[in-house]
């Protein structure tokens, strides 16, 4: 008994780092947030999971796939040979099987509990998040761009779930999430940009020795983001709770931004990281709380 309850365990631990639980929590979360802010209902459980669970699986897939594409980069990358193909944890038809059943899961919620909208927006994102993002990262710059993309579509589908439409909310709820990947992915690239050079992986730090074309990108990018969140409260979304806080915070960003700039080097970019991955919570959060949702 305890002989299988520990190998549950260790086959739970290996799935949670093939789908990258993290990051696919958060897509969930951005999903919600769109499906709360365009009117949905609690009481609609079908929907609701629907768009959320639905948005997990094809987030899970498409990272389970993406991680049996690029075994062979992440056994040369410190950050990523621990992963469960490269560490020889899981087999390669294991992984293909497992993003092909949550991939196919995901988008039979979509289709059967949200609607044909939502469905056509998980498929695009995971179809740009595959061959698009995915293969660019070996031959151009430019793949972040992309993979903001993708990771801009999971709060729409959540919108598209709830109302039926992508109204003017989703849109702006998209591109604050498609804004504010940019520095992310910047900083976190600049971090491993070593790890990433041995995994063949073109990103912006490796072609910029001095780090101040980077830091210029990562600081355009942040700056949209102010008026963005005061935007959401103007289009009648979020209430002006939200539109005064955001802009704290959004500031917040935009200071670690502007330090990388002056002076471009890990320690900047390591502050602007952290000040990412607490910026965007907060946000989803407060939206979520001073949300004016339609009929309410």
């Amino acid at each position: 008994m305890a002989a299988s309850t520990g190998k549950a365990r260790s086959l739970f631990r290996v799935y949670q780092e093939l789908i990258l639980l993290r990051l696919t929590l958060l897509v969930a979360a951005t999903s919600f947030t769109g499906y709360w802010l365009g009117g949905g209902s609690l009481g609609d459980w079908r929907r609701l999971l629907g768009a959320v669970l639905g948005t997990a699986l094809l987030s899970g897939g498409a990272n389970a796939f993406n991680q049996r594409i690029e075994w062979r980069q992440d056994l040369l990358m410190d950050r990523t040979r621990n992963r469960p193909l490269p560490s020889g944890r899981m087999s390669r038809a294991h992984a293909w099987l497992a993003a092909a059943l949550m991939s196919l899961a995901g988008t039979l919620l979509l289709l059967l509990w949200t609607n044909l909208l939502t469905t056509v927006l998980g498929l695009l994102a995971l179809f740009v998040y595959l061959f698009a993002y995915t293969p660019m990262k070996r031959v151009s710059t430019l793949n972040t761009l992309v993979g903001a993309v993708s990771g801009a579509l999971p709060p729409m589908m959540g919108w598209a779930a709830a109302s039926g439409e992508i109204s003017l909310g989703a849109w702006i709820l998209a591109a604050i999430l498609f804004f504010w990947q940019i520095p992310h992915f910047l900083a976190l690239a600049w971090l491993y940009r070593e790890d990433y050079e041995r995994g063949g992986f073109l990103m912006l730090p490796q072609r910029d020795p001095d780090g101040r074309l980077t830091a210029q990108v990562a600081l355009l990018y942040t700056l949209p983001l102010l008026p963005l969140g005061i935007s959401l409260s103007l289009a009648g979304v979020e209430g002006r709770l939200f539109g005064f806080l955001s802009l704290p915070l959004g500031l917040f960003f935009l200071y670690r931004a502007w330090q990388l700039f002056r002076e471009p080097g890990r320690q900047a970019a390591r502050r602007m990281f952290l000040a990412s991955v607490m910026v965007l919570p907060l946000l989803l959060i407060l939206m979520i709380l001073d949300a004016k949702r339609p009929g309410l």
